[in-house]
């Protein structure tokens, strides 16, 4: 029996904060970082840089990465969940999202604490985009980076966790 694959959006205050979006494929946590974090306006289209795959032990990482240590600075896990794939091809089948990521388009299904509905990672040269689908999640009055700043783990701000130095 195969359990849904998980996903994380992690606040990170390394050099610049940002957040980033982590979705279980195949094993390990793909990545992106998204600078502004992802938006319930899908008229909003949010950079994302594809960044290197984590362990699935990642996801649960909240702490300060020591100075000198790639990533170094504060972790908080923003939201949490799991997620599915919703990627077809032009007749409709289901896309394995390993192949959606290469392809440059993936399509998800977000189930968390704060962010559900559906978005979609798509490449543009190099870098990538994240953007909300219209569907009944998305409300473009409502930014949740603003209105919803704590760790779903541990109730900290990103401030607070920076403190534990």
């Amino acid at each position: 029996m195969t359990s849904d694959p998980i996903f994380v959006v992690q606040l990170h205050d390394a050099r610049r904060l940002h957040y980033d979006v982590r979705l279980e494929v195949d094993g390990v946590l793909k990545s992106w970082a998204v600078p502004r974090g992802p938006s319930l306006d899908p008229t909003v289209k949010r950079l994302a840089v594809f960044t290197t795959d984590h362990d699935l032990e990642y996801a649960s990482y909240e702490g300060v990465i020591a100075d000198g240590q790639y990533g170094s600075g504060a972790v908080i896990v923003w939201d949490a969940g799991i997620w599915t794939n919703l990627t077809r091809d032009d007749r409709r089948r289901p896309v394995d999202p390993a192949v959606a990521i290469e392809r440059g388009h993936l399509k998800f299904h977000l189930h968390g604490v704060k962010l559900n509905g559906a978005w979609a990672f798509t490449r543009t040269g190099e870098d990538w985009l994240l953007v909300k689908v219209r569907d009944a999640a998305a409300d473009p009055a409502l930014d949740l980076t603003v209105a919803e700043p704590k760790s779903v783990l541990s109730g900290l701000t990103i401030e607070d966790m920076a403190t534990r130095r």
